[in-house]
């Protein structure tokens, strides 16, 4: 009876889901799709053309029931001497903000294209500098997307938008003492098959579409008017690692919401591949894959769908599956042998974000080092526009209220999705989709396998390394000697990218060797941006890289070794003996230095984002060196951030508010997690810890609570007790409050943290030196034989800008709120990296 309660519940909930969506579904993945006949615009012109299997109306035609656009303070360039499509022979010039409107049949996702084409190659067009906005309703889908430099023309700006009004409009803003410029325009309706992304994610701007291993696709050869470039091996990177395969078969579209129709791609993608070349010379019984990669902009989402169909296998050897590898972070199980025949397109779809590299890349790689497998006909790839807009009014609300947001999203997704259970299953059997491992390290390199014997790595790789000429690489042979075969008895720490081991390298001197595990949360892009990082900083508070690996398909990284670990074994969690109050402050000092010098290096900032007391590390005399660059990102000094990261990283308790609610990162997101690093430094106990009650558990919400109740001294660490003088602990605690501003440009440069943090250590010197000279009472010798003033306000902050500067007051901000660890944010911990 309960069963039945149940299903009929399920029924009942989902009837009512298709009742509440129903006005909201236009063409869906499963609808039957032509492509419409509106609305294609020759722009500047009384004359219809044809293009791209349509029929482009001339705007001056154009019906004003349907597409209307500002007449005032137009031109009209035409030019029908040219050779050029008819399209762009005709141009419409703006010499103000203008805009075409367009009345449409249908809501739901639409294609949109704009073509620029500099007709006579007139100097003005060709620098013409303006801004496209497009918006439906209230869904401003482009925000002052900006356009320039069109001395290479014909040029065509595609999108992809969810419309959620039958108004749409295209705006055109010529920057100052500039013009705007449009040749043709295009709005139809599209297939409604982006079932990866939510509709309020469906705004996306093409960047890349190619026909893997075919010649270049026209308009006029293609079912949406689409062009299809070559890849021309520019994009692989190693151009002999994939050959081109053909098949003169017509594809068997099948249907189905995985497979593709005429409409997915033309049939030119699917009778063209590249497949991995499996040369003679090649040494047996390596894994091998093929990386295309491509430039992205930084911190951007992408859709990207790949075209497969497999002309590869034969009837005898139908095993044909194999891995597709996106960035380092997804990998996802191909299977060809699924599909009923050969020859039968079908398309795996992807989210995946860009890190601060400016690189994408997509791989192929075999299953099976004795099989013949892997393969890609297609692929496009499309920028998820950003939303613009959103209400920040609410930015002092507590952070850790996001925490608990998320706890009570995670219960309402669990009863939807129990609510779901049946239906869901139902769909499945339906439908079969690609087995997909999200998050986890290819368990192959990014580039082909290398040698073993003494041979420089990068005569078998072309990994992006190798043309940085760096001269760090160490024979695999080598590290397997040093390490005594990784043996488990020189192992001296784990963490999220895999083990740390004592070595000894062969010219003699110690090294602390971290080999990348499989499943790790971090993957090759992290083990590349540490190499580069490290490659090009030279500090004394930085832990040097000596050398890497990336042979037989290992990642690892070979540093100086640090005799006594991280600053964390010092504070707590193991028996070593605690520190001095002075050697936490200089430790402190030495480690802002080394942060410091990140953010001032002369290529721009480089962010450190993963500040916390276990990648603080410790040499044989206590000084600290900062360590684990895998998430670093290098930014543009000065720069606008307006480059937003969707791909939180970092480890949850140091990670800055300001970043977790805006997404934007800042050298400022290291100031805070310093902060927090200066509490452990304290307080000797970790940034989060579970096992206390919930209003203790957040470190710096505790401390900056306590010292609000000025009981800053009752959670001391015990060993400090009677060490720190009182006006020392008075303005530690003041830099450690500012570090931890809910806004960013509250907080001390960490130029000004090294000033503030030697002024506390002067501090406590002073203090030192009194006892024990106290029959001097007229002033204090330092170290370096200076005169140092016996008594300064505390409330006085030094700056690099000016001597003594007054800190702002603030108001207590702590409120009690759950902060426990949320499955969200326990994928951003890499605990314990040394």
């Amino acid at each position: 009876m309960e069963n039945f309660c149940f299903q009929d519940s399920v029924s009942l909930f989902v009837t009512i889901m298709v009742l509440v969506l129903l006005p909201r579904l236009t063409l869906s993945a499963t609808s039957t799709y032509t492509r419409p006949e509106k609305f294609y615009v020759n722009c500047g012109s009384d004359s219809n053309v044809f293009y791209g299997g349509q029929t482009f109306v001339g705007d001056k035609n154009s019906s004003g029931n349907s597409v209307s656009f500002t007449n005032k303070g137009t031109e009209v360039i035409d030019d029908q001497s040219s050779v050029a499509p008819e399209i762009y022979r005709t141009v419409r010039i703006f010499r103000r903000p203008s805009s075409y409107e367009f009345k449409l049949d249908s809501l739901g996702l639409h294609f949109v294209r704009l073509h620029f084409s500099v007709v006579f190659s007139r100097a003005d067009l060709l620098t013409a500098r303006f801004t496209v906005s497009a918006t439906s309703g209230s869904n401003h889908h482009l925000k002052s997307f900006p356009l320039q430099n069109f001395t290479e023309t014909p040029r065509v700006e595609e999108f992809l938008l969810m419309m959620d009004s039958l108004e749409f409009e295209v705006r055109f803003a010529p920057d100052h003492s500039s013009l705007a410029f449009v040749n043709a325009i295009e709005v139809f309706s599209a297939r409604n098959d982006l079932e990866i992304l939510p509709d309020f994610d469906k705004n996306l701007h093409t960047i890349y579409r190619l026909n893997i291993g075919g010649e270049k696709i026209t308009p006029d050869n293609d079912t949406l008017g689409r062009t299809w470039s070559p890849d021309d091996d520019d994009f692989l990177f190693r151009k002999d690692s994939a050959r081109i395969i053909n098949s003169p078969q017509k594809p068997n579209y099948e249907g189905g919401s995985l497979s593709a129709t005429e409409f997915t791609a033309p049939d030119f993608v699917y009778k063209t591949a590249k497949a991995m070349n499996r040369s003679s010379n090649e040494r047996v019984g390596m894994l091998t894959n093929v990386t295309w990669s491509f430039k992205v902009k930084i911190n951007y989402r992408h859709f990207i769908r790949i075209h497969f169909s497999d002309i590869l296998s034969n009837f005898s050897d139908s095993d044909s599956d194999f891995y597709l590898y996106v960035n380092g972070y997804w990998r996802v199980d191909v299977k060809p042998s699924e599909r009923p025949t050969l020859a039968t397109p079908f398309f795996i779809d992807v989210v995946n974000v860009s890190d601060g590299s400016g690189l994408l890349n997509i791989s192929i790689g075999t299953k099976d080092k004795d099989k013949d497998a892997g393969f890609l006909n297609g692929l496009e790839m499309m920028e998820v526009l950003s939303k613009h807009g959103s209400d920040s009014s609410n930015r002092s609300s507590s952070r850790v209220h996001i925490i608990a947001s998320c706890v009570s999203a995670a219960a309402s997704a669990l009863v939807l999705s129990l609510l779901f259970m049946v239906f869901l299953k139902r769909r499945r059997s339906k439908k079969t989709k690609p087995d997909v491992e999200g998050t986890v390290w290819s368990p192959l390199p990014l580039h082909r396998g290398g040698s073993s014997d003494n041979r420089p790595i990068s005569q078998y790789h072309n990994s992006p390394l190798r043309n940085l000429h760096l001269g760090l690489t160490i024979p695999f042979t080598d590290i397997l000697s040093a390490t005594n075969n990784f043996d488990e008895e020189l192992l001296i720490g784990k963490g999220g990218f895999g083990d740390v081991y004592k070595a000894i390298l062969p010219d003699g001197t110690k090294a602390a060797i971290k080999r990348g595990k499989t499943g790790s949360g971090q993957g090759i892009l992290e083990f590349q941006t540490e190499i580069q990082v490290l490659s090009r900083i030279r500090h004394k508070h930085l832990v040097s890289l000596t050398g890497y690996c990336e042979e037989n398909s290992e990642m690892i990284l070979v540093y100086e070794f640090m005799e006594k670990g991280t600053l964390k074994e010092h504070l707590y969690g193991s028996n070593l003996p605690p520190l001095s109050w002075k050697q936490r402050l200089e430790i402190c000092i030495g480690a802002a230095r080394g942060l410091h010098y990140l953010h001032s290096c002369a290529e721009g900032v480089i962010i450190h984002r993963d500040v916390k007391s276990t990648n603080i590390l410790l040499d044989e005399n206590t000084i600290a060196k900062v360590a684990d660059f895998g998430l670093s990102k290098l930014t543009i000094r000065n720069q606008d951030p307006t480059n937003i990261s969707l791909n939180i990283k970092g480890t949850f308790g140091y990670l800055d508010p300001e970043y977790l609610q805006t997404h934007i990162l800042t050298e400022k997101s290291d100031v805070y997690a310093f902060g927090v690093v200066l509490l452990e430094v304290l307080l000797a106990r970790p940034a989060l810890d579970c096992s206390l009650r919930y209003e203790e558990a957040n470190l710096a919400e505790w401390a900056l609570f306590c010292k609000s109740e000025g009981k800053i001294e009752e959670i001391l660490d015990p060993s400090l007790i009677g060490q720190i003088e009182t006006n020392s602990l008075k303005k530690f605690m003041e830099i450690a409050e500012k570090c931890l501003k809910e806004n960013g440009d509250e907080r001390p440069s960490m130029a000004d943290v090294i000033w503030d943090l030697e002024y506390v250590l002067q501090l406590q010197m002073m203090t030192i030196r009194r006892e024990a000279h106290e029959e001097d009472s007229t002033a204090i010798v330092s170290s370096g034989g200076s005169l140092v003033a016996p008594r300064l306000m505390v409330s006085d902050s030094f700056s690099m800008n000016s001597f003594v500067k007054k800190d702002d007051e603030s108001k207590n901000r702590f409120g009690i709120t759950d902060s426990s660890e949320t499955r969200v944010f326990s994928q951003l911990k890499i605990s314990d990296a040394r």
